[in-house]
């Protein structure tokens, strides 16, 4: 009888899922789609083609017009992360696993193994072979330095060392001190990122005042601007939180619904 009884407690306890197994985060759940067409969709491959293609076909009218200043080297900027390398299994991670299984940002970065976004290493490549210095301009931390260069190098990334890559430094808010390096000694022909703030004058701004600057440099995109889609998280997110990072889920779920703008009868 005992035997019989340990037996329907252990397949109790064995079946029943664990609180761990329960556990959801609405707000994750709200970047499935996000995610989804990131990783799936061929519009967001094509994306990525075409904005290296513009890049491959500025920098040769560049090229064969000399459009550099004098006495200084030209050089192409680019992000990292959803620029040049992939983390969006990362967040789907986040999406499928309980919150105790979560792989964070910083185990993600330590283990190297993002993988290349389409179109990224063929023109990284190209523009080496063209003379072409290549700068890395990432607001991952310095301490990441070692395995974001690692992780490059795997990757087949062409100028991946510790003096092309240029990681956020303690109490640095954005990137324009380092764009503002390399300035010094290069002539930056073409800037990538998937975040307005990878160029400069967006650092801070609000929603409405983000898209009033992208009005205003409208003939700097696909000229020396190069933009990729990033829907899973980015600035654009911030600025519905006014940066507040520390606003609970209800809160920046509550923000999201409120920016909308449904249909007005």
């Amino acid at each position: 009888m005992i035997w019989g009884t340990v037996m329907v407690l252990f397949f109790t306890f064995s079946c029943a899922p664990t609180k761990a197994q329960n556990v959801t985060n609405p707000l994750q759940e709200q970047n499935t789609m996000s995610v989804l067409w990131y990783q799936k969709a061929g519009e967001a491959k094509a994306l990525y083609y075409q904005g290296y293609n513009i890049g491959k076909m500025r920098l040769d009218d560049i090229l064969s017009k000399k459009q550099w200043k004098q006495g200084l080297k030209p050089a192409v900027v680019l992000d990292l992360d959803e620029t040049v390398i992939d983390n969006s299994p990362l967040f789907a991670t986040k999406i499928m696993s309980p919150v105790s299984a979560y792989l964070n940002w910083d185990m993600w970065v330590e283990r190297a193994e993002a993988k290349a976004l389409p179109g990224a290493i063929e023109f990284l490549k190209y523009a080496d072979s063209k003379g072409i210095a290549i700068f890395y301009i990432s607001n991952r931390k310095e301490a990441q330095k070692a395995a974001t260069i690692i992780n490059l190098q795997r990757v087949g990334a062409p100028q991946a060392d510790a003096a092309h890559v240029l990681l956020k430094q303690k109490g640095e808010r954005g990137k324009e001190a380092r764009r503002l390096q390399v300035a010094r000694t290069h002539d930056i022909v073409l800037l990538f990122g998937d975040n307005l703030g990878d160029f400069s004058g967006f650092e801070g701004l609000s929603v409405t005042q983000r898209a009033q600057l992208v009005d205003k440099q409208r003939e700097e995109f696909g000229r020396k601007l190069i933009v990729f889609p990033n829907p899973m998280y980015g600035d654009w997110e911030g600025a519905i939180y006014q940066y507040n990072s520390r606003r609970s889920d209800l809160e920046k779920s509550k923000l999201r619904k409120d920016m909308l703008e449904p249909f007005q009868r």
